[in-house]
């Protein structure tokens, strides 16, 4: 993502400075987990500079969530319009892949909000109630703010928040989240048995009612269904690695939760998450959108990026 550091107004950039390198991680928590989208994320975040730049924040009791409060608004007109986008988007859609890592200053980027399974749960919710939960429930943020980014009275902004609440609550029950130590570990092996070839060894690691997601966005050659079943998902898996045969494949952090990143001829083609319950895989989630890739360096600078 870009750095935010535009320039400010005359006799305010030091004290927006200040605020900004503070909270400017939180600003990019909160687009991001609304919009799945790492572009859509890189213009709220300049946007929401900009506005900064020209108001006086010196009184301001809470610069963060006054912050978070612009940041929501701006990702609540994009996200209205993203919906529509969705429904005309080609082939399966997945989060854009945001690279974290251990050093996130954020704890927000790097906890289970961000992660892929999470925000597709939050697909499912409307566009008020993806604001309420995640402006309530990951940032904190009291119910009349709520109320004004969603032009609605007190209640009903707390009556959004305790509906979206209940429907994560209900989806995350069919998908519990494994420790990240195992995640990584099984991540690992996985990496393996790919680079090995081992079919057997795949379908080990996969559990019998696995699921096959890849995001191609009608730009790279991708399944338009998912693909179910373990011994399935391996096949297409094992055969799909013979052919684009990838130079390396890097242990990464994306939205939070270990991934794998596919290198060949020094770009990275896809970007991979798994979701993995008592140590087998349940869904692999493949982007392959060249467009969400872009931002994603072939030379990854994370720690988590070295070899097991």
């Amino acid at each position: 993502m870009g750095d935010g550091h535009a320039p400010g107004p005359s006799g305010r950039e030091d004290v927006l400075g200040a605020d900004w390198e503070s909270h400017r991680s939180a600003v990019l928590g909160v687009a991001y987990q609304l919009l799945g989208s790492v572009a859509d994320t890189e213009d709220v975040t300049q946007g929401v500079w900009l506005r900064a730049a020209g108001a006086d924040l010196r009184d301001v009791g809470d610069p963060r969530a006054w912050l978070v409060t612009v940041a929501a608004r701006r990702s609540y007109d994009v996200l209205k319009s993203a919906r529509f986008r969705r429904e005309t988007y080609v082939g399966l859609w997945l989060p854009e892949p945001l690279l974290t890592g251990p050093d996130a200053s954020e704890p927000v980027l790097a906890d289970e909000s961000a992660s892929s399974a999470m925000l597709l749960i939050m697909e499912e919710l409307s566009p008020p109630e993806r604001v309420a939960f995640v402006l309530h429930d990951v940032f904190g943020l009291e119910s009349g703010r709520i109320a004004e980014v969603l032009d609605v009275s007190v209640p009903a902004a707390r009556h959004l928040a305790s509906r979206a609440r209940r429907r994560v609550a209900k989806a995350k029950q069919s998908m519990p989240r494994a420790p990240k130590e195992e995640r990584e570990r099984v991540l690992a092996v996985f990496r393996a048995a790919y680079e090995a070839g081992d079919l057997a060894g795949l379908v080990r690691l996969l559990h019998p009612d696995a699921v096959y997601v890849t995001d191609g966005g009608g730009k790279a050659a991708a399944a338009r269904k998912l693909v179910h079943g373990g011994e399935r998902v391996a096949e297409v898996m094992a055969r799909v690695g013979r052919q684009w045969r990838p130079d390396r494949i890097d242990l990464v952090e994306v939205g939070g939760e270990p991934a794998l990143a596919f290198h060949r001829e020094g770009c990275v083609y896809s970007a991979d998450t798994l979701q993995i319950t008592d140590g087998l895989t349940t869904a692999y989630r493949r982007v392959i959108n060249p467009d969400m890739l872009s931002p994603v360096p072939a030379v990854i600078p994370l720690a988590a990026a070295s070899s097991p």
